[in-house]
């Protein structure tokens, strides 16, 4: 099991120890550090800057949300960036859901989020394979465009750039089991945003027979120190925002996924709470259980002892989401 950084989106500004995280884990030979956006920073800015102050650990996205940009648009940034950081990046993508595609993005939610997602992967590996001009017969994704508002002049187009690399790696977020079913056909890996090492059965069968060389590589929230309370704080926090606010209440995700996990009447309580505006009371009701099953928290020797689980499993590469430079190493030094 391979160890990442990952350092989410900012918050209000730039996240100014970012770079020497980064740094810190390239030394210690964490094998990746990921960037993330939501609706303020991109995720593709911060990696490039990373990328020329690093000269080893690979670069991912995690995730890149689809509703940004066109499909080419993504595999333009990717072949870019791959170039500049020496073939080390990693592509991954994720639809989001109805409240930020309509309320950021200013686009329809698409209706058949299987079928968007699977035309989106055919557009990025035809424009890394650069074997022939891009064309797609497809509902979300048609190129060229042939709509009756169009001109009709379009014609298909291959990247001026050669890529890199026409195997360059597509990791998918999903989180529902048809949608990670479909990510194990079409994609190179897996970003799970919650993974409990004991509910493999909380994302359907698909993890039974995985192709090989496929990557699964969950985000944990991991930190280091003495008292597990204060410790799972923030994964309660970060837990009580997704359940309750990242959707609505006839459709979240991430509340569907935290139901699938054991906990439906605690999700449903959750978004009752955020929704009446209620966001402490949110985040205290979040079950202490449940955060600490998906998370790595509390002194070296617990999180030696909960490390195990998650050795067996089929994760290939654990996300570490921390600030803290201590615990970045503790990590290293049990994975090693």
């Amino acid at each position: 099991m391979r160890l990442g950084l990952a350092l989410g989106y900012w918050g209000r500004g730039p996240g100014s120890g970012h770079l020497a995280l980064a740094q810190e884990a390239e030394r210690l030979g964490y094998a990746s550090v990921w960037t993330a956006e939501a609706w303020g920073s991109d995720a593709f800015t911060p990696l490039t800057w990373i990328a020329a102050h690093t000269s080893r650990i690979r670069l991912g996205t995690a995730v890149a949300q689809m509703a940004a940009r066109s499909p080419t648009t993504t595999a333009m940034h990717a072949l870019t960036l791959d170039h500049l950081c020496g073939g080390r990046f990693l592509l991954g993508l994720g639809l989001s859901g109805p409240q930020v595609v309509e309320g950021w993005y200013g686009r329809p939610f698409p209706r058949s989020p299987l079928t968007a997602t699977r035309e989106y992967v055919d557009v990025v590996r035809q424009v890394l394979r650069r074997e022939a001009p891009v064309t797609l017969d497809g509902r979300f994704h048609p190129l060229p465009y042939a709509g009756d508002d169009g001109t009709g002049l379009g014609r298909p187009l291959k990247p001026i750039t050669h890529p890199l690399r026409a195997d360059l790696p597509v990791l998918l977020g999903a989180e529902g089991p048809k949608n990670v079913a479909q990510t194990t056909r079409i994609a190179d890996g897996w970003l799970p945003l919650y993974w409990s090492p004991t509910r493999p059965d909380a994302y359907g069968t698909a993890l039974t027979a995985l192709p090989d060389g496929f990557l699964v590589a969950p985000l944990v929230r991991a930190q280091v120190c003495d008292d597990v309370t204060e410790g799972l704080a923030p994964v309660k926090a970060m837990l009580g925002f997704y359940i309750g606010g990242m959707g609505h209440a006839s459709r979240n995700f991430h509340a569907d996924l935290m139901a699938r996990m054991g906990y439906a009447d605690e999700a449903r309580r959750i978004q009752e709470l955020f929704r009446a505006g209620r966001r402490e009371e949110a985040v205290a009701a979040v079950p202490d259980a449940f955060a600490d099953e998906i998370s790595l928290v509390g002194p070296r020797e617990r999180i030696a002892e909960r490390l195990e689980p998650w050795r067996t499993g089929p994760v290939t590469d654990l996300l570490v989401l921390t600030s803290d430079p201590r615990t970045l190493r503790v990590l290293a030094d049990l994975v090693a």
